[in-house]
């Protein structure tokens, strides 16, 4: 696993989080790698990983206070300030901290939420190559077609934290080489 010298080597935690009737999630899990930097500028940390690793579209903000997911493109977040609870998964999901140096990565589909934030708090995100014009749906919209353009959502070349041999690679190449 390649890594630079901003990031340690961390091991993933794997959520898997079941379909929801407001969101759709995924059969790939959730990805977070905790504390893979505690640099004091991890907003070049973080899109020094993320640009190397061929994920695009960088943005910084916070993360919108109502369950939401993009149909057709994967998301990475790297926590820069402050810290946050988010609900994965819709109503029914997971609720997990995050804190400065966490990166989350979402599997297309996967709703998510912030319940609660610090101030200050922001995140660093990015999409695969490719995937940096995505759409935004929440509860309210009618997303019939959405687990189909869900399935058809190209896996990322690279982990964008640890690159090809990262250990997000390895959890969502098994689910998707077992999947019909």
């Amino acid at each position: 696993m390649s890594t630079s010298h901003h990031l340690k080597p961390v091991s993933p935690v794997l959520l898997s989080l079941p379909l929801d009737v407001s969101v759709p999630n995924n059969e790939l899990p959730v990805v977070l790698y905790p504390k893979v930097s505690g640099d004091r500028d991890l907003e070049t940390v973080f899109r020094t990983a993320f640009h190397s690793h061929s994920w695009r579209g960088l943005w910084a903000d916070g993360v919108f206070g109502y369950h939401h997911f993009h149909s057709n493109a994967h998301e990475v977040m790297g926590v820069l300030e402050g810290e946050a609870t988010l609900m994965l998964g819709g109503e029914e999901g997971r609720v997990i901290d995050l804190c400065p140096g966490d990166v989350l990565v979402l599997p297309a589909g996967t709703g998510h939420r912030r319940m609660r934030a610090s101030p200050g708090f922001q995140v660093l995100g990015a999409y695969p190559k490719g995937q940096e014009t995505y759409d935004v749906y929440t509860p309210a919209l009618d997303f019939a077609n959405a687990r189909a353009r869900i399935r058809a959502v190209p896996l990322p070349h690279e982990d964008p934290v640890y690159g090809p041999d990262g250990p997000l690679m390895r959890a969502w190449g098994q689910v998707h080489a077992v999947s019909p």
